[in-house]
Formats: C-alpha cells, sequence, structure tokens
C-alpha cells in the first residue's frame, strides 16, 4: 500500500542531515519501491517553507534550490500525487477521534486526503493518531515510524 508522507517524514526523506533520515530511506527502501509513495499540495509547500528557513540548514537556501531538491525527488517512477479535493465537513466527519486544537488542522486535512484516496498517512508524530476513534482505524490509515 502506498503511503502519503507527512512534511517531516518528507523533509526527512530529502535531507541527509535531518534527524530521522536513516529511518526514512530504511523505510523508503523496504517500502516505496515496491508499494510507492505520495505527496500533496501541503507537504509540498511545507518542505520549501520549512527548507528554505535560514534556522533550517544553518544558512539561507533560495526557495528556487528547495524546490529542484523537490521535484527532482517527486519525479521517483514510485512518486504519486493527490490532490486535496474536500472541504473542512469532510475533514470533521473523516477524522472520527475529534479535533482537540488547532496544531491539528493540518494533520487532519492529511489524514483525510490519506483515506480518501487509500493509503496510509506515514508519520513520525505520536498524536497524529488521536484524530481516529478507534485502535483499528488508526492501524488501517496510520503508519507510524519510531525515531533511531
Amino acid at each position: 500500500m502506498s503511503c502519503l508522507l507527512d512534511a517531516n517524514a518528507l523533509i526527512a526523506l530529502l535531507w541527509p542531515a535531518h534527524e530521522h533520515h536513516a529511518v526514512m530511506r530504511r523505510w523508503f527502501r523496504n517500502h516505496a519501491e515496491q508499494g510507492g509513495w505520495t505527496t500533496c499540495a501541503l507537504t509540498q509547500a511545507a518542505v520549501i517553507r520549512i527548507v528554505s528557513q535560514p534556522s533550517f540548514a544553518g544558512r539561507p537556501m533560495a526557495i528556487s534550490d528547495v524546490a529542484r531538491l523537490l521535484l527532482a525527488n517527486t519525479a521517483h517512477p514510485m512518486h504519486s500525487f493527490v490532490a486535496l479535493d474536500f472541504d473542512f465537513g469532510t475533514v470533521l466527519s473523516t477524522c472520527t477521534g475529534g479535533l482537540q486544537g488547532h496544531r491539528q488542522v493540518t494533520d487532519a486535512y492529511l489524514l483525510t486526503a490519506a483515506i480518501r484516496h487509500g493509503l496510509r498517512l506515514l508519520t513520525f508524530d505520536s498524536g497524529l493518531s488521536s484524530l481516529l476513534a478507534t485502535p483499528g482505524e488508526r492501524e488501517r490509515h496510520v503508519w507510524r515510524l519510531m525515531a533511531a
């Protein structure tokens, strides 16, 4: 099954100095080559926004350089892109565990996109699973990687 990578997982995959890069490379070798991997507008925008910040790499990076890195990797034959073609009402009805705060909104959109497109959301975030009410839903729709 293909996975929608959340922003942190995608950045970890693309950025060798990221603390979870080795974990993501291992996941990629073991899973992405068979099942594929997916991004969306939110995760791609997050990569550009976060990696281009001077504090991220300790030096400024031009948006064009970060975009080149992202686009070179998303040209991978097992990559797919999914649209966020739904409204917030759909997010609320999909997230059976409910949203408790403002920090969950983006995660809720990503989880909804994953579910609507038959994907699992790949994340390092332990709190994301609370958006789903049951352990069965969490197992079907969220793949939480453990940090090395």
